[in-house]
């Protein structure tokens, strides 16, 4: 059999894209037992592309010694020897083995970043056994990039980035294990089994919740004043504020109130000046999550999943970059016109095309392995609802760099009532510029005043005096914590939405405006006053940045991992001495916890107890049942899926509602009242799609 050139990408997605990219003749599709691979000609060389499923090696406890801590003993092992869930990584691996015999070269194509490299480097060792293999680098699945990045590929694997991941991957693995033990077995101590974990960015990333948590809780409302004119001009209405915008003494603010009772308000100056608001820089990920967030309300988590879906399709570019910047080897000409060609951005796209020069407005964050995330012009398929409506959003943004900038119009009128002097604002777009290529995602809209001079009269002038509180400062959101993550300096761009998303699994936070649970809170206050160094973000960022020297080849990573396990060795010792009171201390708030997060809403039945999401290990299913349990025996069915407690209430039944999470499904409210006339419908419609279902598949095998 011939020799060929082996090429290893990081998923089957990706490889069937590279492959269809260099071939020059026909691809052929070739099977080892469940996997499929590909192989090609390119400039006359055999190629055979297989791929990865993600991670195919992980890290594991070499020697086994029960949960007993600290361990630094670990090595890296199929990953489908530790997860069950992993068992079909095991053809992969085989693949590779098999396809590696017959290789005389080698070319990792995973995502340029760690995760990738690590990835790549794995197979390359530990499948292929090979030391070094040469390393594509893209940053679009597209024909074009492909072929450069092939032809242009590095020599050898990035050794700065392959050592930075695999010290990250250490790190993690020695911090997560070690400091996940000592919490869970000092609850154990205390009488109760639960896992419980922390690691080098959960801890602080925690903390800070519970921090704002504490802001919020400390905060004392203070009462204010205000005093507002409400009239017209020519019809159009006008709303000004007395220019000392809060009163802080009630004297104060009803001496003016009165004194402009029943007066005339006459305007005593207009000023207009105009403001040029720049183009948004290009999406790194974290502001594309951000954007996502607030526009459409999808999670940093599911954002980054659809746009990976989006990457390897070739819609978009990689999308895990911490840049802002489009270097000019991109060929912004072709991304606009190739965008022009769908119906949605044809006009946008022919207005850029008229420019003399096209240059994007960049940000000052830069990636050393990506440009920022940016459509590539590759014509869309058919998309899923969201998946549709985050390319808009990147596509649109993409064009909107591009774009002029805009330009408003800020109006300021001086009113006088009686010698107090009120203030109206107004703001309008005289010139719309990169506004209308970003469409509905632009926050500006106007707020126009109508057409003001020196002494025109305010008609029907109403004057209030309004009481009100200040407020406390606003809880983090899913997207606002990734957000300050990356302020801090703590986790990377791929791992800061799946710290958050652990959290929530843990239930040490809940809600959408993220808050502390009672488990959350004791986690923190009990290693603040027994072992404060867990959750300690200065070390965090310590070793944050010595990653990067190990990227830079100016620290070795042994050097970093040994001053870990010194580190860790001392903290531990110390959370040793308190494990007792550790475990007391996260005991009642474990508990607490439990109940809180699966409370629904009082019985309507017996009134007393509250009804609670409970899980049946002989019907392996869960139901709803009363916490006044034996003495009151209401249950209620649910269906399948993962339960979480709503404040609503159906509008037929006045019963409570619960929220269904189904894999891959939406959402949906789910009433628990047996009865109802509105689950009877549901259910029924529910039957009538089965029903349709069936028939379609019995026409097609027909």
């Amino acid at each position: 059999m011939k020799k060929y050139e082996l090429l290893i990408a990081e998923k089957p997605t990706s490889a069937k894209k590279i492959a269809e990219a260099l071939a020059e003749g026909k691809v052929s599709q070739e099977k080892n037992k469940k996997v499929t691979y590909f192989a090609f000609t390119h400039n006359g060389k055999e190629i055979v592309i297989a791929s990865c499923l993600g991670h195919l090696y992980g890290l594991v406890e070499k020697e086994k010694n029960g949960w007993k801590y600290p361990t630094f003993s670990y090595e890296w092992k199929p990953i489908y020897e530790v997860q069950k869930r992993a068992s079909q990584t095991k053809d992969f691996i085989d693949t590779l083995k098999k396809l590696a015999k017959n290789a005389d070269d080698f070319t990792v194509c995973t995502d340029f970043d760690d995760e990738g490299t690590v990835l790549g480097l794995n197979a390359i060792r530990f499948a292929c056994g090979q030391k070094d293999a040469h390393r594509m680098k893209f940053s679009t699945l597209t024909k074009k990039d492909l072929i450069a990045s092939y032809q242009n590929k590095m020599k050898h694997m990035d050794w700065g980035q392959a050592n930075a991941g695999l010290t990250r991957h250490e790190l993690d693995w020695i911090y997560g294990i070690n400091n996940s033990r000592a919490l869970t077995l000092a609850l154990k101590t205390a009488g109760m089994f639960k896992i419980l974990s922390t690691g080098r960015v959960q801890g602080p990333a925690l903390k800070i919740i519970v921090d704002k948590d504490r802001e919020i809780n400390k905060f004392k409302a203070e009462t204010f004043w205000q005093i507002k004119l409400q009239g017209e001009v020519d019809k159009e209405p006008v709303l000004a504020w007395h220019e000392e915008g809060k009163f802080w003494e009630k004297q104060k603010a009803e001496t003016i109130f009165k004194k402009t009772q029943g007066k005339k308000a006459i305007v005593s100056s207009v000023k207009k000046k105009e403001m040029t608001v720049l183009p948004p820089f290009p999406f790194d990920l974290t502001t594309l999550q951000t954007e996502a967030y607030r526009c459409f309300g999808i999670s940093p988590k599911e954002t980054m999943s659809i746009t990976q879906g989006l990457y390897l399709n070739g819609y978009i570019s990689y999308p895990r970059s911490s840049s802002n910047k489009l270097p000019v080897a991109l060929d912004y000409k072709k991304i606009i016109q190739d965008l022009g060609k769908q119906s949605d951005y044809k006009a946008l796209s022919a207005e850029l095309l008229k420019k003399k020069m096209l240059k994007p407005n960049e940000g000052p964050k830069v990636d050393p392995a990506h440009p920022a995330v940016h459509a590539t012009g590759e014509l869309p398929k058919k998309m899923a609802e969201r998946e549709a409506k985050v390319y808009d959003l990147i596509a649109r943004r993409t064009l909107a760099t591009f774009a002029d900038p805009a330009v408003n119009e800020l109006m300021k009128a001086e009113i006088d009532v009686n010698g107090e002097n009120f203030i109206a604002r107004g703001s309008v777009t005289k010139v719309s510029g990169w506004y209308t290529f970003y469409g509905a995602y632009a926050k500006e809209k106007d707020e126009e005043l109508p057409p003001m001079n020196e002494g025109t009269e305010i008609k029907n002038p109403k004057i209030e005096q309004l009481e009100d509180q200040t407020k406390p400062p606003k809880r983090y959101t899913p997207a606002s914590i990734i957000k300050e993550l990356e302020k801090r300096n703590l986790g990377t761009k791929s791992t800061r939405s799946s710290i958050v998303d652990t959290l929530y699994q843990r239930q040490y936070v809940h809600e959408k405006s993220i808050e502390a649970t009672k488990l959350g809170v004791a986690a923190i206050e009990t290693l603040e006053k027994y072992c404060p160094e867990i959750i300690d973000e200065r070390l965090t960022r310590h070793f944050e940045e010595e990653t990067e020297l190990i990227r830079e080849e100016k620290r070795k990573p042994e050097e970093i991992i040994e001053e870990a396990k010194k580190e860790l060795t001392k903290i531990l010792a110390n959370f040793k001495k308190h494990e007792k009171e550790i475990g007391q201390g996260l005991l009642l708030a474990t508990k607490e916890t439990r109940t809180e997060l699966s409370a629904i809403a009082p019985c309507p039945l017996c009134k007393k107890g509250d009804l609670q999401i409970r899980y049946s290990p002989r019907f392996k299913s869960n139901f709803i049942g009363c916490s006044a349990y034996p003495n009151c025996k209401a249950t209620f069915g649910l269906p399948q899926g993962l339960p979480k407690p709503t404040k609503n209430f159906c509008k037929e039944c006045n019963f409570p509602e619960v929220l269904i999470i189904r894999q891959g499904k939406r959402p949906f409210n789910y009433c628990i009242n047996k009865q109802c006339k509105l689950k009877e419908e549901w259910l029924k419609k529910q039957q009538e799609k089965q029903s349709k279902v069936k028939a379609t598949s019995v026409d097609s095998e027909e």
